[in-house]
């Protein structure tokens, strides 16, 4: 045979080798237990359960899978405004993509409407089941970005116990702040050097960006805000 052609058929077969490796594994796979006995642990082979031996289940890879998803219109990921977080920390929205967001609009040195949505905020939290928890952001975002840096939301989360997940306190530039306000229908107006009259607004975004529910009013039964949180948690 020529020395040729057996370079030819080793190169071959040693690609079908490659290519039929079942060791080999595919990152856009995923395996776990279908009676989810370990939450959302998931494995990058089949195999079985080590719990209830069941065989493990493939499910779609999620992180690909919002990657590559398009946002409509309507999302919120489409505005290219940059936030800093309360650990100072520069974001875009689109960076909170794949997500439930529950959203209000608040600051820090408000003395009267602002403690009250801070409760209903913490009372919507506490009513989620756990499996919802870990897949839902609970965010503030202040309307006197002057006042509230980075250092002061962090004081405020801290102070109220919020300085971790699935909390999340938001600033940006006045301009940003405005438009974003509009956004949620959220209309606010500085009646003092420290102080603002503000809509009372908490609003629900699915992981798309795309607004689904809001609750409006102070101390008011949240029982439907709830219900649309873990609803839009069960469909990701």
């Amino acid at each position: 045979m020529k020395p040729y052609l057996v370079v030819l058929i080793l190169s071959l077969t040693l690609g079908a080798c490659r290519n039929n490796d079942p060791g080999k594994v595919d990152k856009d796979i995923a395996y776990h237990c279908p009676m989810q006995c370990e939450g959302d642990k998931t494995y990058g082979q089949k195999g079985s359960c080590p719990i209830c031996k069941m065989d493990l289940v493939k499910v779609e890879n999620k992180t690909k899978e919002r990657t590559d998803r398009a946002y409509s219109d309507m999302s919120i990921y489409n505005l290219p405004s940059t936030w800093t977080t309360q650990n100072g920390t520069d974001i875009q929205l689109k960076d909170l993509q794949g997500d439930v967001l529950v959203m209000v609009m608040i600051y820090t040195s408000c003395k009267a409407a602002c403690p009250r949505l801070v409760a209903d905020m913490r009372n919507i939290e506490e009513r989620l089941p756990e499996h919802s928890k870990k897949n839902v952001k609970m965010i503030f975002v202040s309307i006197d970005p002057e006042t509230d840096t980075p250092e002061r939301l962090k004081a405020f989360a801290q102070e109220n116990l919020m300085d971790g997940d699935p909390w999340l306190f938001l600033r940006s530039t006045e301009e940003n702040t405005r438009e974003f306000a509009a956004v949620l229908s959220v209309s606010y107006k500085e009646i003092s050097p420290m102080d603002f009259s503000h809509s009372n607004i908490i609003s629900v975004f699915d992981p798309n960006g795309e607004m689904i529910f809001q609750q409006e009013g102070l101390g008011v039964n949240s029982d439907n805000t709830v219900k649309h949180i873990n609803a839009a948690v069960e469909a990701m």
